[in-house]
């Protein structure tokens, strides 16, 4: 289906690019002869690769007249230079494709007016217009109904540009995301590029884990398996050799290494052309964005049945006769009251109903989240750790367990060789070849040079030589190059019969090769103590071969004395093979022989250290008073395993080293399903691990009950990755399986990024909680200020162009200054968050109804007591009851202002602390309050307020500053731990068992 469905897209482009430019459909008919300056044509290539055309490939002369044709060379890649590039990408197109137009701004403004609660906001503003007018004039009838109209397209049109905002930054992370780094052979040295930059004519090395990145052809190589999976639709693995040669983009390396020549790039491959037909969806909901959504909208029904019950009881009252008007006159009087005086009159209720429904609707705790996560993901990109998946950001918070890998993560992964044992002797410099015989130096050299997937450039200008490669590949090639290696002369007078690739089972890999001579050896290089247990004989001082047998202990003394240093321990081995026993040399039977592995003779065995990375020990001691444990996995020897975590900080010194606290991968594979997760809780270093060791590590640990996250690097890991709450890849030296596989990328490799990340994750939550007391506190005090007055004399003292304004700096300001607090040390001083943990804790249950109780009583005794104010006795009635709402008004949104410094610190006295550093609060809240000046000052006949002189607003300042010391007394209430919900519960699960027994 996915085939057939890039093939109608490539069949509708070049119907169109048909009519611009002069386009061969069908190349059957008449195929292109050259393309410019080559000797092939792009339909010509991209039909080949496409319908997988060997006799196409045959008549161009196979992939040698495929070099010839695209003028490029097979060991040496294109030449670099830039006039060439651009040539290619003029004659054959770029590796990109055109992706889908996100959605504009106007289609965001378009989707934020759709909301019901807006939609009755602009029904209550036309019907209010109407009204005004009707009743007052034009001239001055239009106030409320206008402004109502306008706080309503303020509202819309912040929503659309917050989400439009985060529509650009999302698409800004998926670019980055799809921006691979790979490497490619140009003007024979091999160098890292953009996959973006990949060009026709580029010679690709690919190795287990990469991706293809463009649709070519096969060069050379040894056991390359690719999974198409991608592509067909099936999960077979395809095996590429000269037989079937054509790789797809997009599809994995599964296994082995080889070289690819690129000749489809961008649209010209299939995988373009579904790029170019999809479009990455970034409206990800994350599961708190799912649960409240959920309590914004049971807020929101309760608001709506509140304003149902009150609409109905001032109906009632309306037509009762006890509404009353500012001066005391009865509204509805039966029989004298004309119909349309009693029509503006329910009116008016109605417009007190929308007003409910405004206040009690919490818009703010979706928008809230949206904030949030857009902030942490942006500042998170800067702590070099890139986000995939949006549930990863909150995940991370609630993290329990962290299962590290050791390499690259825990340690720098700039490797070096620092001891080498060569014929029972230390070499001493290491690099000195002098100390061994010349036969032995030979073979070492022999096996260093051909038994690599890396590479030595020597640059014929001259020049510092170029080792590339994995860092294992080049700490040993650097220490080749030492002692002498020609690497391109010795890999030139051997033929290369059959491959091993490295395997992280067997932790070993093999070459078989015939030299000049028609001798043929099999080199063998890996984990020292896995070569060391098929090895039969070694090398002695005067490069005599002797038995092992006698002298097995001694070696494993030094491979012991190396790993207590934690140094990585590799070993090489060969023996020679009789040439008749090697299968004939047609391909099918070469690649179906397996390398033998036994009887070797052991030559040299080298400790490559790979130094911790600064900062690692104080990154896991920052975990472990976080309360999460961080476990090393790796595939090294225990021993070496045991050093390195002791250097990090994971295990302390004189720490007890026995099983199961240290344990080989082989120890826990042989446990029970039970006796594994039993196990794994007090497991804190992993050796000798396989892939799938880990996996069943993240298992156990998942069903404990731990929120594990896991890093990998390796194809190998995808399975744990994938299984894991949270999959950390490496962005470095991570295979792009791994990446796939994971949610969060390491940028740099390091695990002091891991730990930034569990702290914006942390961050992220408490952000969240701090806005939701906030947002809660404003709806809950002003929805009970609006029912009991509304209740109990029919009129409203916050009206709704005041409470949209106040959901407009309260919802976008408010959730932008507390959504945006920087995470904190003391973050990392508390226990993770619960899977199942409530959303408001009873710490915050109990600020908010601080808070609450005393915005309502302070607020209502002005509402129903204000003719006991002197400072309220201005003018007539009219004017009396103008001056005591505005006041009202006033003090709420101070309180509100006020209480945004109590919301930053929910559990902590000192709600100041760290608030100079953190500019953006402090802008907001100043800009708040410069705005709340200009709304009673110069725009009250908009918001139907009234200027009030300096001692007013002194007392509305004193009124929202008494919310700080009110906070700093509520936080002695002690609180329960249980939470609220399951308190609440209790009396009806006593009764559920009361009745049922």
């Amino acid at each position: 289906m996915i085939r057939a469905h890039a093939q109608v897209v490539r069949a509708a482009m070049l119907f169109k690019l048909a009519g611009q430019r002069d386009i061969v459909l069908d190349p059957s008919l008449s195929p292109p002869i050259s393309t410019g300056d080559y000797g092939i044509g792009l339909e010509q290539l991209s039909t080949m690769v496409r319908d997988n055309k060997l006799s196409a490939l045959d008549d161009y002369g196979g992939v040698k007249g495929l070099e010839d044709k695209l003028s490029t060379n097979l060991e040496t890649g294109v030449s670099g230079e830039v006039d060439d590039i651009v040539k290619r990408k003029n004659s054959f197109g770029s590796n990109t494709y055109p992706t889908k137009k996100g959605k504009g701004f106007w289609s965001f403004l378009w989707e934020s007016w759709q909301d019901l609660t807006l939609i009755i906001l602009i029904i209550a503003a036309v019907v209010s217009l109407a009204l005004g007018i009707k009743t007052e004039g034009l001239k001055e009838g239009w106030y409320d109904g206008g402004s109502i109209v306008f706080a309503v397209l303020l509202v819309i049109f912040v929503t659309a540009i917050s989400d439009y905002r985060q529509s650009l930054q999302f698409k800004n992370l998926n670019a980055e995301k799809r921006n691979i780094q790979l490497e490619v052979i140009r003007g024979g040295r091999r160098e890292k590029i953009s996959i973006f930059d990949i060009v026709v004519g580029d010679v690709v090395p690919l190795k287990i884990g990469d991706q293809v990145p463009a649709d070519g052809v096969f060069i050379s190589g040894h056991s390359l398996a690719i999974d198409e999976s991608s592509m067909t639709g099936e999960s077979k693995i395809v095996h590429k050799d000269k037989k079937s040669p054509f790789l797809l983009a997009g599809c994995k390396v599964a296994d082995g290494f080889g070289y690819m020549l690129i000749t489809g790039v961008g649209i010209n491959t299939e995988w373009g052309l579904l790029m170019a037909s999809i479009s990455e969806d970034t409206g990800e909901e994350t599961p708190l964005q799912v649960r409240l959504n959920g309590v914004a909208t049971f807020i929101g029904i309760v608001g709506l049945s509140v304003a149902v019950a009150v609409l109905a009881i001032l109906v009632l009252r309306y037509f009762t006769g006890h509404t009353k008007d500012p001066d005391g006159k009865v509204q509805f009087v039966g029989g004298k009251t004309s119909f349309s005086e009693a029509v503006d009159g329910v009116i008016e209720i109605f417009t007190i109903a929308v007003t409910i429904v405004v206040v009690a609707v919490p818009e703010g705790l979706p928008l809230a989240v949206t904030l949030t996560l857009a902030y942490s993901m942006r500042k998170m990109m800067a702590d070099k750790a890139l986000v995939r998946r949006l549930s990863a950001c909150e995940t991370m918070g609630s993290a329990t367990t962290i299962c590290s890998d050791k390499t690259g993560t825990l340690t720098l992964n700039q490797m070096t060789v620092v001891e080498a044992y060569a014929g029972k002797k230390k070499l001493n410099p290491p690099s000195d070849a002098s100390q061994m015989k010349k036969e032995l130096s030979t073979l070492v050299i022999e096996g260093v040079a051909v038994n690599t997937t890396g590479s030595v450039f020597a640059p014929k200008e001259g020049g510092n030589v170029e080792v590339s490669g994995s860092p294992t590949e080049k700490a040993i090639l650097s220490w080749g190059v030492e002692m002498g290696m020609k690497f391109d002369a010795v890999r030139s007078e051997a033929i290369i019969l059959h491959v091993c690739p490295f395997n992280s089972e067997k932790k070993r890999g093999g070459v078989a090769l015939q030299l000049s001579n028609s001798d043929v050896h099999i080199h063998w290089k890996g984990a020292a103590e896995m070569v060391l247990s098929s090895c039969t004989h070694f090398f002695d001082l005067d490069g005599c071969v002797q038995p092992i047998k006698n002298e097995m202990s001694f070696f494993k003394g030094i491979i012991d004395d190396m790993a207590a240093k934690s140094l990585r321990c590799v070993a090489f081995a060969y023996r020679p093979y009789d040439r008749n026993d090697v299968p004939n040399t047609n391909e099918e039977e070469l690649e179906q022989w397996t390398l033998p592995e036994d009887d070797l003779i052991l030559l040299a065995i080298v400790g490559i250290k790979d130094p911790c990375r600064p900062g690692v020990d104080e990154a896991v001691r920052l975990c472990a008073a976080a309360g999460v444990k961080v476990r090393m996995v790796t595939g090294d020897n225990i021993q070496t395993a045991i050093a390195i975590a002791t250097e990090c900080g994971i295990l302390s010194p004189g720490a007890d080293t026995t099983e199961p606290v240290v344990i080989e991968g082989r120890a826990f594979r042989a446990l029970s399903e039970k006796e594994q997760e039993e196990v794994a809780k007090k497991i804190t270093v992993m050796g000798r691990s396989s892939p799938n060791d880990k996996l069943l590590l993240v298992r156990a640990l998942r069903k404990g009950g731990d929120v594990v996250a896991v890093t990998g690097d390796g194809t190998n890991d995808a399975p744990a990755l994938n299984e894991a709450d949270i999959g950390l890849s490496m962005g470095i030296s991570g295979t792009e399986v791994a990446k796939e596989s994971s949610d969060i990328i390491i940028l740099d490799d390091n695990f002091s990024s891991v730990v930034k990340v569990v702290r914006w994750g942390r961050s992220v939550y408490a952000n969240i909680q701090k806005f939701i007391q906030f947002q809660l506190t404003v709806n809950v005090a002003a929805l009970i200020i609006n029912v009991v007055a509304a209740v109990s004399s029919g009129s409203i003292p916050l009206n709704a162009v005041q409470l949209l304004w106040v959901n407009l700096i309260m919802d976008t300001l408010g959730a932008l200054a507390l959504a945006t607090e920087p995470p904190t040390n003391q973050l990392m001083r508390r226990a993770p968050v619960g899977r199942r943990e409530p959303l408001v804790t009873n710490v915050m249950w109990r600020n908010l109804i601080v808070q609450a109780l005393y915005q309502v009583a302070i607020l209502l005794a002005f509402n129903f007591g204000s003719s006991n104010f002197s400072l309220l006795k201005e003018g007539n009635l009219e004017h009396q009851n103008k001056l005591k709402n505005t006041l009202i008004f006033n003090a709420f949104v101070l309180c509100q202002l006020f209480n945004e410094f109590n919301a930053r610190k929910p559990d902590e006295l000192n709600v100041f602390k760290g608030i100079t550093s953190n500019h953006l609060f402090m802008g907001i809240i100043g800009v708040t309050f410069v705005l709340q000046i200009v709304i009673i000052e110069f725009l009250g006949k908009f918001t139907t307020t009234v200027r009030l002189n300096w001692k007013l607003w002194l007392l509305s300042v004193a009124i929202g500053l008494f919310s700080w010391p009110l906070a700093v007394i509520g936080k002695f209430i002690p609180v329960p731990k249980t939470p609220l919900s399951k308190m609440l519960r209790r009396p009806f699960q006593r009764f559920r068992t009361a009745r049922n027994a």
